[in-house]
């Protein structure tokens, strides 16, 4: 794992590098949570270029890092991404399909886990965002999921406002810290929550957060591998008994 994170950072500052020298945009493959939170510790040390982190549609969780600033180039470059509609031939006779089932159809075509970003399902269809180079293999050769024929196409516009849904929920806690709001969220005791961000499986914003008493701030993510994310929106006021009403948007 140290050798793999040592050849990630490696990785970084040789694009941050490039786009710095070269006054050339350089983007990163799909980074998961982990090097994500990797990124962020180690943006200080890159060259002065301006990063942008982006997943296909806002709301995606895997993303891709653009090294470079539009304004200081003089030109645009979009991110190199596509998303692909995975929808059954039939929907009368198609299956209910799980992540796993979808990720699982994906990586038997022998592919690598970073070229593909988030994997949205809804209903009986479902998007995948992969990279540009790899959107038309996908098109050509994904043919079943588990069991269900599918077919498989590069999708000209995507229903963002939909792919990603959000359910507004208000909890009561007696401390606006992360392990708090976490534990009410998700229906945890105060020690499992806690376990959850010393176990290395909580992120704010992307950023690993090994303490359960990081606070949150409006407009804030909260990421628990595992659990699910949530979006925190801030504080209503206080209860008769003295706790916080706390504002969540939590994906579902």
């Amino acid at each position: 794992m140290e050798r793999d994170l040592e050849q990630i950072k490696k990785r970084f500052s040789e694009l941050a590098e490039r786009a710095y020298g070269s006054n050339m945009f350089t983007f990163t493959p799909f980074l998961g949570l982990q090097e994500q939170s990797v990124f962020h510790g180690m943006l200080r040390s890159l060259p002065p270029v301006g990063v942008t982190l982006f997943g296909g549609v806002e709301g995606c969780e895997r993303k891709m890092v653009r090294f470079g600033d539009a304004e200081a180039l003089g030109y645009e470059e979009p991110f190199p991404i596509r998303a692909v509609r995975i929808a059954p031939r039939s929907a009368k006779f198609a299956e209910d399909l799980a992540h796993r089932d979808l990720l699982g159809a994906l990586m038997s075509l022998g592919i690598e886990r970073d070229t593909l970003g988030d994997i949205i399902l809804r209903e009986k269809e479902a998007y995948v965002f992969a990279a540009a180079h790899i959107a038309p293999f996908l098109e050509e050769n994904l043919q079943e999921v588990r069991r269900t024929s599918v077919h498989a196409a590069i999708a000209k516009a995507v229903p963002e406002g939909e792919l990603f849904r959000l359910q507004g929920k208000t909890v009561q806690v007696t401390s606006v810290r992360a392990d708090a709001v976490a534990a009410h969220v998700w229906n945890l005791s105060r020690g499992e929550s806690q376990n959850c961000f010393r176990a290395g499986r909580a992120f704010i914003n992307g950023a690993l957060t090994e303490s359960p008493a990081a606070s949150l701030k409006e407009g804030d993510i909260l990421s628990i591998r595992g659990l699910g994310r949530l979006v925190y929106r801030g504080e209503g006021g206080m209860t008769k008994k003295g706790k916080h009403n706390v504002h969540v948007d939590v994906y579902v």
